[in-house]
């Protein structure tokens, strides 16, 4: 589509002014990718805070659960798909697109459950699972051009840095549906519904994120530029002197889909990541989703189950930034090595956390230790990703290691496989699984180790 074609590149200029405007620019489209990735979490896991109130509509929870399941399916296989397209196109309006899309999706949920209803069961949750596949498919689009931004703004040696701040955004995205979905209900479900109390969460969340969503659309166009070039600057290998390991100036330049998937699929480093992003997001959500439901069975009460749950994502926050600081002043720029010494630290928070299962105080403990812990490893793949391969396929890089964390790490490995073991070998057979997982991301991260050398040497 010529609507999604990358700018030209204009004439470089140079010198302090140009300086100075490399500097702004890069702040501005930072700020751009910052807040347009935050919009995308904001219209992204509504359909769960809406499940509650379905039920007493006349809808089941297994119906519910196969409509949730097709937002992380479709979203696994759109990281990596749609990375593809994105590598290809203006990132400016890659993102605002899907932001705008995913938003019209998320608005559309209010039809199957308010029009069609559970009267026509069956049409209804056909329609709220597509709705859904879209919504997850559309935010499948927010990662990619955040990526091929990063890769062409900022140099292998501080992407470490400013990927962990940007990582943030998905925190910061999250933290905000919750209260959307309170406050919209309150402001405009009246104004909506009327008398229909029943029904005032669908203004709060769905529509109301929906709106906003396409405002920050809106902020984040124009905020972002697609490349340094585009804008009459050198690229950031001739600015920073920093060139990755196999740069040529050939990259700056959009390829074909063909030649961006033969770039990917035979980087057979690339593959060794992205199996390791599998183990990894398993410890993730096999930690994160299975934690209430093995508190809860051990004598700890859903309240402090609640707090435990808290405190493992709020953790994060600090644990991703300094991940991310330490991969890029102490490490200097490599990405295996601090995620190897991290994985073996958290493969014994994990023995410890098995063992003290009736302890509230140590089982928290272990719970902020593994979020701390855990999301800098996820977001150093996502760099490593961006850094072993071209600029021209990146996204497509990192969307295959989105894909094999999402549909095989998270979906098989996390949700079913630990399912089916706790139900009959019990929760020690998981946290076995989890300590394996463990083991098996560091040797694979370790083929890595030796790629990354040349940054340390020079």
């Amino acid at each position: 589509m010529g609507f999604l074609t990358p700018p030209a590149f204009l004439p470089e200029e140079t010198g302090p002014a140009a300086d100075a405007r490399y500097k702004r620019m890069r702040a501005q489209v930072f700020l751009g990718i910052f807040i347009g990735y935050a919009g995308f979490y904001i219209v992204r896991k509504n359909f769960s805070m809406a499940i509650p109130m379905l039920a007493p509509l006349g809808f089941g929870k297994g119906e519910l659960g196969i409509v949730l399941s097709m937002n992380a399916i479709a979203y696994g296989i759109s990281k990596f798909v749609m990375a593809s397209v994105s590598d290809r196109s203006n990132a400016r309006r890659f993102l605002p697109l899907g932001l705008i899309l995913a938003a019209l999706s998320m608005a559309f949920m209010v039809v199957p459950i308010h029009w069609i209803g559970a009267s026509h069961k069956g049409l209804a949750i056909a329609l709220m699972a597509a709705v859904n596949f879209l919504v997850g498919w559309f935010n499948g689009m927010g990662w990619p051009p955040c990526g091929r931004v990063m890769t062409h703004w900022f140099s292998i040696k501080e992407r470490g840095t400013w990927m962990s701040v940007w990582n943030c955004a998905h925190n910061v995205g999250g933290a905000l549906v919750g209260p959307m979905a309170a406050y919209g209900a309150v402001w405009f479900g009246s104004w909506l519904y009327g008398a229909h109390t029943d029904l005032y969460f669908l203004a709060g969340t769905f529509l109301f994120p929906a709106a906003v969503a396409v405002l920050i659309a809106i902020i984040a166009y124009c905020l972002i530029r697609d490349t340094p070039q585009s804008c009459g600057l050198p690229s950031i290998e001739k600015w920073s002197g920093n060139y990755a390991a196999g740069y040529d100036e050939k990259h700056e330049k959009a390829i074909s889909t063909k030649e961006i998937f033969k770039t990917v699929l035979s980087n057979k480093l690339l593959w060794y990541i992205a199996f390791a992003n599998a183990f990894v997001y398993m410890v993730r959500y096999g930690c994160l989703d299975w934690a209430p439901t093995i508190l809860t069975e051990n004598g700890i009460d859903i309240k402090s189950a609640g707090w435990a749950y808290f405190a493992y994502e709020f953790a994060a926050i600090p644990g991703t930034l300094v991940c991310g600081w330490l991969s890029d002043h102490v490490f200097k720029g490599r990405r295996a090595l601090p995620m190897m010494i991290i994985m073996g630290i958290l493969a014994l928070v994990i023995v410890v956390y098995w063992q003290n299962l009736n302890n509230l105080n140590v089982v928290i403990a272990c719970l902020i230790a593994i979020g701390f812990l855990i999301y800098g490893p996820v977001m150093l793949i996502g760099v490593q990703a961006l850094d072993l391969a071209p600029k021209n396929a990146a996204g497509t890089a990192a969307g295959l290691t989105g894909f094999m964390g999402y549909v095989f790490g998270t979906a098989i490995l996390a949700n079913v496989v630990m399912g089916y073991a706790s139900q009959h070998w019990g929760w020690g057979s998981t946290f076995v699984l989890l300590i394996i997982a463990c083991i098996l991301c560091i040797l694979l991260i370790g083929l890595t180790y030796r790629a990354e050398k040349y940054l340390a040497e020079k």
